[in-house]
């Protein structure tokens, strides 16, 4: 049995269906003692893991479903050699609420200098980065810093009838102030590899 708890959000995995399905009947008991509830939309039992597509498969169901946790979507994939790996994507609904929070702020700010601009808007692309660069999660950064990019095409062209803004400026202007995309936190089983001098 795995638990992996914030806060009140709690994934919880087995390895066998009983169990699941026990410790489900379990827990709303055991909640209801409190007039508690869980949440009917969040709460469901789900077939995830290494072997789940297989034996999806041999019933005749389609791929393994997923789950979010945490502001990611995670998903059961494989590698490049075919071996299972967890799929850890930033959830789409996140960053359009993200993205559109930026754009009104952007609209606030449409009158700063460019390089003020830019330095607020290096802020919010390490915040996101900060949390969201995991490995497997790749796309969605360079999709986030293209987004914001062109973002700030458009406010920048909004200040003046006369603005011409082009790709190759902002391109220009992305590169000094947002920083690249790339992976900024290992991999599990490398961030909690303990080691002791015995």
């Amino acid at each position: 049995m795995i638990i992996v708890r914030y806060a009140d959000d709690t994934v919880v995995g087995f390895e066998h269906e009983a169990d699941a399905c026990r410790f489900l009947d379990a827990m709303r008991a055991r909640l209801g003692e409190f007039a508690l509830t869980l949440h009917p939309d969040k709460t469901r039992l789900i077939e995830f893991g290494r072997f789940a597509a297989a034996k999806r498969e041999r019933r005749g169901l389609g791929k393994p479903e997923t789950f979010n946790f945490l502001g990611f979507t995670f998903i059961c994939g494989k590698s490049r050699r075919g071996n299972f790996l967890l799929l850890r994507q930033s959830r789409r609904d996140r960053r359009q609420a993200k993205l559109a929070e930026v754009k009104e702020d952007l609209r606030r700010r449409m009158h700063q200098s460019v390089a003020e601009q830019g330095r607020w808007l290096r802020q919010i692309v390490n915040g996101y980065f900060e949390y969201h660069a995991v490995p497997t999660n790749s796309r969605a950064l360079v999709t986030f810093r293209f987004l914001i990019t062109d973002l700030w095409r458009r406010t920048l062209r909004r200040r003046s009838q006369m603005d011409r803004t082009s790709w190759d400026r902002i391109t220009k202007l992305a590169n000094e102030w947002l920083p690249q995309p790339k992976i900024r936190h290992p991999w599990p089983n490398v961030r909690f590899a303990a080691r002791h001098p015995r």
